[in-house]
């Protein structure tokens, strides 16, 4: 197995990133709750 230099480790590019994660959070959020207001709709308050 070959070490890397602490040079190398910081060029490695990859992973997911905080805004990918929001994202992702924020869709499922979003297609939860079409579901939800098409499986149960409720009458607007007013």
């Amino acid at each position: 197995m070959k070490k890397l230099k602490d040079e190398e480790l910081k060029n490695i590019n990859g992973g997911i990133t905080g805004w990918a994660i929001a994202g992702i959070s924020l869709l499922v959020t979003f297609v939860a709750g079409v579901i939800d207001g098409i499986a149960r709709p409720e009458k607007c308050r007013s």
